[in-house]
């Protein structure tokens, strides 16, 4: 080594930075690219040197006129060494595209690119092969996230449904993130008894100021899997012990591939027609012929194809596990619609036709709760639906109730619509604001949610039964309201009152009747339970 030098201790990239001079950089880049060149004439390349990490620890000397073969060591170790963080398959995957890779759960990644949204470029160690991964369904090699029963942002209610759905025995469980305390967990275990039945019970699991967790103080753990282990052997005063994780649902990709959003008609197969409508009829397809969707085709003219693509980007980023997914958009007409497929069609057709015929009350306000959660978010998001009723909700596997159409009401050109009082408007389902002067706001969809849960109780029964749209409108305004239906609860039909307040201002939000449709049942329970001698 030559030149006049500092001993320094580096265990920081930041603390490198500061004292190494930018010719010491550019010079150590150069033996680490094999290059010849040196300051203080290194090449345009050189000055775009990215700082690469030391290990902490490592001594290096200094200066500005000198060559440092420890310090160009200590590069070139780095550089080989780097740690990347990988990912592990959480579900198994099959490509949808030539762009896509598929893959099965346990294979692990190396990310190549993840800056571009919900679809990251990857690398799988245990194939070797190349190309988009969907986002959601990877997480961090020995993450949390990683562990078969983490269920991440799983609200209570939807905990309960997953866990007591069939296959699911007494023991089986769920981890998932607190509701209520930042930085928490929460524990959630199937139960039974002579008493309730099949029921869930919940307890808190609660972070110590270490970082380590526990349930009861007397019982902590470093790490959540070693709290899992040891409940797993022992109940240890909680209800039960931990006997298998909870059957998950593999959750819909964010989109349909990478960078397919406006897609060919041609991609498109419609195999059955699921329904037909005054501006619509709805199909169920494939796309590419890989993946199962529902399309709905607008007839010609039902609304400006401008209109709708503006209408279109921002209802594909309006995205909640109870809203409908837009998939993609044909935006030629006819306009198609792309969205993710829901197995038991329209709620409507599921109470009158399907298997919630049977649905007993706590069925029917479940659902009722999974709609009001996903117009709180749409009231969250500062959004309006428009024509929010059973016809346009949606049913999948397990009685997952979706929202769908959010927003198209409004794109509609059709005179006998627009006129708000023709056979095509929804006018039982229609606050008398929107009906009578349109105006639209989340208020009238919390009007219109009043009237889908007389259609829940009633089995889908047409609303305002007996009467047409020109007497609903009159009767309306003069102060009528539905009678309660027969066997509904007097406090669900005080609920429904509620979101027919003539004052729009008056009416409940979304968030509130979802917390009051959550709690129905449960609102003399408390949330989580503290365990038997714990």
């Amino acid at each position: 080594m030559r030149g006049s030098f500092d001993l320094l201790n580096f265990t920081t990239k930041s603390s490198m930075q500061a004292v190494i001079t930018e010719y010491a950089l550019k010079y150590v880049e150069c033996i680490v690219s094999n290059c010849t060149e040196a300051p203080p004439n290194p090449s345009f390349r050189h000055q775009a040197v990215q700082r690469l990490w030391l290990y902490p620890g490592v001594t290096l000397l200094t200066g500005r006129d000198f060559v440092c073969r420890d310090l160009a060591d200590a590069f070139i170790k780095e550089k080989r060494t780097t740690r990347v963080t990988l990912f592990v398959a959480l579900y198994d995957y099959g490509a949808r595209t030539e762009d896509d890779l598929s893959f099965r759960k346990g294979e692990r990644f190396q990310i190549i690119n993840s800056t571009e949204g919900d679809w990251w470029d990857a690398r799988s160690l245990t194939t070797g092969g190349s190309g988009y991964i969907p986002s959601n369904y990877v997480a961090p090699v020995d993450s949390i996230q990683a562990e078969d029963w983490y269920f991440g942002k799983l609200g209570r209610k939807d905990a309960e449904r997953q866990l007591q759905s069939t296959g699911n025995p007494r023991g089986t469980y769920l981890i998932r993130e607190s509701e209520t305390t930042k930085g928490a967990f929460s524990l959630s275990i199937r139960d039974w008894d002579d008493v309730k039945g099949d029921h869930v019970k919940h307890y808190k699991i609660r972070k110590l100021d270490s970082g380590g967790y526990y349930i009861t103080t007397r019982a902590q753990f470093d790490m959540l899997q070693q709290l899992v282990q040891h409940y797993s052997e022992s109940a240890d005063g909680l209800c039960f012990n931990l006997t298998g994780v909870c059957v998950n649902y593999i959750p819909d990709t964010m989109g349909l591939s990478h960078d397919a959003w406006e897609i060919s008609r041609d991609t498109l197969e419609l195999e059955v027609k699921l329904g037909t409508g005054c501006f619509a009829d709805v199909f169920y397809g494939t796309w590419n012929g890989t993946t199962k969707v529902a399309v709905k085709t607008l007839k010609p003219g039902t609304m400006s194809p401008e209109s709708f693509l503006e209408e279109a980007q921002i209802m594909k980023k309006l995205r909640h596990d109870k809203l409908v997914q837009l998939y993609a958009v044909v935006s030629e007409e006819p306009i198609y619609i792309v969205t993710e497929y829901m197995g038991q069609g329209s709620l409507l057709e599921f109470l009158k036709d399907g298997e919630g015929r049977g649905s007993k009350l706590p069925n029917l306000v479940d659902m009722a709760a999974q709609v009001a959660a996903g117009m709180a978010y749409i009231e969250r998001m500062n959004y309006i639906h428009r024509d929010l009723r059973s016809a346009n909700i949606l049913v999948g596997d397990n009685q997952v109730c979706k929202i769908a159409d959010f927003g198209l009401a409004r794109l509609i050109e059709d005179n006998e619509y627009t006129a708000r009082q023709g056979a095509k408007f929804p006018i039982k389902w229609t606050a008398p604001e929107a009906a009578l002067y349109g105006k639209f706001t989340i208020k009238s969809d919390v009007w219109s949610f009043g009237i889908l849960l007389t259609e829940l109780v009633t089995k889908g029964r047409v609303p305002y039964p007996g009467m047409n749209n020109r007497e609903v409108l009159e009767q309306v305004e003069r102060g009528y309201r539905m009678p309660c239906p027969q066997d509904c609860p007097i406090s669900l039909h005080e609920l429904m009152l509620q979101c027919w307040k003539k004052d729009a201002e008056e009416r409940p939000t979304f968030e509130y009747l979802q917390a009051f449709l959550e709690d129905y049942f449960t609102a003399t329970e408390p949330q989580y339970q503290p365990g038997d001698n714990l």
